[in-house]
């Protein structure tokens, strides 16, 4: 794993666990596009099911990642600033493809600084709240909802007066999907989807599966 503090971009091992990224970026005041959270399949499983809990645009921040298609090819996509798609981006069709286009062998995120952070959780009400100022992460698990949030000091101070929770610890949500992580009615919720053990990924738009086969992608 390198972390390029300077520069603000990280390169991890699609292996990597996601745990292991935040104690290489401890003390460095960055912080990569996911919550203090351990997930099935690590960074590459993250990137392939399109990020986790986030409230904003989680592609933009892989600038670049190196995957092995179906038929074994390994293909370099992107690079190391945002500005840096030539011919076809392939980076943000991959991300989300939940393994379609292939399998992360290396990720390239972008880092975000932040003075002060808070992770806390309150009791689920069944819906997600609109906050002020909205935390950069948020997911319901089982009858807890949680937030996860980092920047300057004031900001952060804020984000804890509107949540009012009781601080928590990274978690290791992985027991809970002993067969992976799939869309489907489970423990877990994000805004994006619900996850249970073993679902499935969801279906693509028939578009994408265009655009993917006439890439030569065996489909």
């Amino acid at each position: 794993m390198e972390v390029h503090a300077a520069d603000q971009y990280l390169v991890a091992p699609g292996e990597a666990g996601l745990l292991e990224v935040y104690e290489a970026l401890r003390g460095t005041g960055l912080f990569p596009p996911f919550p203090p959270v351990e997930l099935p399949g690590g960074v590459g499983g993250l990137v392939a099911r399109g990020g986790f809990a986030q409230t904003f645009f989680f592609p933009a921040e892989v600038l670049g990642l190196t995957f092995r298609t179906p038929k074994g090819e390994v293909v370099r996509a992107g690079g190391l600033v945002v500005k840096n798609v030539q011919g076809y981006d392939l980076v943000r069709p991959f991300v989300g493809s939940f393994g379609l286009l292939g399998e992360a062998l290396e990720v390239v995120f972008r880092l975000r600084p932040g003075r002060a952070f808070a992770f806390l959780k309150r009791p689920w009400e069944g819906a997600f709240p609109e906050l002020s100022p909205r935390p950069r992460f948020l997911f319901a698990l089982e009858d807890a909802l949680y937030a996860f949030h980092f920047g300057h000091e004031k900001e952060v101070a804020r984000f804890q007066e509107a949540f009012l929770g009781e601080k928590v610890e990274p978690l290791d949500l992985r027991p809970l999907f002993p067969r992976g992580m799939g869309v489907g009615e489970g423990p877990l919720r994000d805004l994006r989807f619900a996850w249970k053990d073993g679902g499935e990924a969801p279906r693509p738009p028939e578009a994408f599966l265009r655009w993917v086969r006439g890439m030569g992608y065996p489909l």
